[in-house]
């Protein structure tokens, strides 16, 4: 029974994922274009045509028009079908880390936190800015959440003060530790090293998860930039004053840190016997 439980829980965290994803895209593309992400309802950006419900079925509705969309035959990128597939993994893989132990409204507030960061990855990753409606919003939503754990019977070790505390700590770290963070670069640099929206995602990530995993986060997306800037630069796909987003690394972190934070941090400190 607890397998089928199990196996059912994953697929409903697949579809819902997908279908998340679908709603992301929009988010996507037309938040930086400041436009409305309810109205109009979907449409082809070339055309202007109201898309169908069949065509607006998840991965699935892209290879059914053939990448091209049905109406003037404009081709239709594939990352829409890449972005709602990523969703429904991020979804499905929360179902198999906290599934079972976890209630499901926690599950569904990581789901959220990840959702946010993908959208805010590849928004920085087109457009080189991280919308402070979304990080901003993304901010509130972590506190919220932080707040709401106390309301699960299942979590009433911690009080609604504790839960507060941690992540406003978290956001405060976060936005202090990364503008310290670009100050130091464009001292160093003479020009800045960081967007101004990289404090702003850091104190969103520290809202949600806490200064320590915030900490954690920062660490990996630094070590992974770092890397695949050097190896970017070796093989001459990247100049060496040229500039690259930071949010997608910081994205990656925090969902590291998510999955596996507690694992890490509890070895970290049996290192040294504090654990």
């Amino acid at each position: 029974m607890e397998n089928i439980e199990s196996l059912g829980l994953q697929l409903i965290a697949i579809v819902l994922g997908a279908s998340v994803g679908s709603f992301l895209n929009v988010v996507i593309y037309r938040v930086p274009a400041e436009l409305s992400i309810l109205f109009p309802p979907s449409r082809c950006p070339t055309c202007l045509k109201q898309l169908a419900p069949k065509d607006n079925i998840p991965i699935l509705g892209w290879f059914l028009i053939k990448g091209k969309c049905r109406y003037c035959h404009t081709p239709v990128s594939w990352r829409y079908p890449l972005i709602e597939g990523i969703t429904a993994i991020l979804f499905w893989w929360v179902s198999i880390a906290f599934g079972g132990s976890t209630p499901v409204l926690v599950m569904l507030g990581y789901c959220l936190l990840l959702s946010w960061l993908l959208s805010l990855a590849v928004i920085d990753l087109d457009t080189m800015t991280l919308p402070n409606v979304l990080t901003q919003s993304g901010l509130v939503a972590g506190v919220a959440f932080q707040s709401m754990m106390v309301l699960m019977p299942e979590l009433k070790h911690t009080s609604w003060s504790d839960r507060l505390l941690l992540s406003i700590t978290g956001a405060v770290v976060g936005i202090w530790l990364l503008d310290i963070m670009r100050f130091l670069g464009r001292v160093w640099l003479g020009k800045e090293a960081m967007g101004a929206g990289d404090p702003k995602l850091a104190a969103m990530i520290g809202a949600w998860l806490g200064w320590e995993k915030l900490l954690l986060s920062i660490l990996v997306a630094a070590a992974l930039g770092s890397l695949l800037g050097i190896l970017a630069i070796a093989l001459q796909k990247l100049g060496k004053k040229q500039e690259f987003p930071f949010g997608p690394f910081l994205a990656i972190g925090a969902t590291c840190a998510l999955f596996f934070g507690d694992v890490i941090l509890s070895t970290y400190l049996s290192w040294f016997g504090l654990n």
